[in-house]
């Protein structure tokens, strides 16, 4: 079994989409879909489905959609030329909820994770083309927002927002790969479109910053920070974090650690000289942002 959750939604078995149109099952099976291979309660799918409203007939009305489901699975198999009873097997009923069986087909959110966590270690070992090579493999694997075609309940809801912070995250960690090693004018144009997305995210911000900088652009760099001080302002009453505001003022200055290093990622003798300036503002890509995006 094959599924895709990080775009639209799609489980296919045995190269047949057995994804629902009815709402509530559709639901049921993204919900089992996002934890593969793991058993879920019949009180998390319950949550899932109804969340307080949960009607009397709610564990019947929850066997028939996981029939509903199963049958699907079921019509695939055979078209394939398996037993229907192997559908079981996939959709597993256990004595306290129930197991989507991926039996080894491939799962975007599991190869994303993967990806993204070797970018991780990549970054902890200084190896930045590496890392950046990870993030955007991570990064390709996204077709649109994740379940963007499932109404998503209580516990979609937040795993929808878990992946968006952790796609986020990754991205601004990648930008800070690529400038670590000198592709300031590659992701300068990704970088202005990411801040018009994203008009309170500071580390994307802070990262567009010094691409511009790095790119002869000190003036628009300016710019940038006027706006994103105006917008946190005028949306949340903040400041810049202190991270971009010295960002800012190292702009100002022209100060010479902001260069762009080698292709190696190593700064000239101005930027050695002084382990603050760049470092610190690539630093925020950490940072996330604070409020809404």
């Amino acid at each position: 079994m094959d599924i895709s959750v990080l775009g639209s939604f799609t489980v296919r078995e045995c190269g047949r989409n057995v994804v629902p149109t009815a709402a509530k099952p559709r639901k049921l099976l993204a919900l089992l879909a996002t934890h593969p291979d793991q058993l879920l309660s019949v009180r998390s799918i319950l949550d899932e489905l109804w969340g307080e409203d949960l009607p009397r007939s709610a564990m019947t009305t929850l066997q028939t959609y996981v029939l509903h489901v199963r049958n699907h699975i079921v019509s695939a198999l055979v078209e394939a030329g398996r037993p229907a009873s192997a559908a079981k097997a996939v959709l597993v009923t256990q004595a306290r909820g129930y197991l989507l069986a991926t039996h080894g087909g491939a799962v975007d959110l599991r190869e994303y994770e993967r990806l993204a966590a070797e970018g991780h270690r990549a970054v902890e070992a200084g190896r930045w083309a590496e890392a950046s090579d990870r993030f955007r493999g991570a990064l390709g694997l996204w077709r649109g927002p994740a379940l963007v075609d499932v109404e998503a309940g209580p516990l979609l809801s937040v795993q929808v927002a878990r992946l968006e912070e952790s796609r986020l995250s990754v991205v601004a960690q990648m930008m800070e790969a690529e400038l670590r090693i000198g592709r300031h004018h590659r992701v300068l144009d990704e970088l202005a479109g990411l801040v018009e997305q994203h008009p309170t995210h500071e580390s994307l911000h802070a990262l567009y910053m010094l691409a511009l900088y790095r790119a002869g652009r000190r003036d628009r760099a300016l710019e940038v920070y006027a706006r994103l001080r105006r917008v946190l302002d005028d949306t949340l009453g903040l400041e810049p974090l202190a991270s971009v505001q010295r960002l800012h003022g190292d702009i100002l200055n022209s100060h010479p650690g902001l260069d762009a290093p080698d292709a190696e990622g190593t700064a000239g003798e101005a930027g050695r000289d002084r382990d603050g300036a760049a470092v610190a503002a690539l630093a925020v890509s950490g940072a996330g942002f604070r409020g809404v995006s």
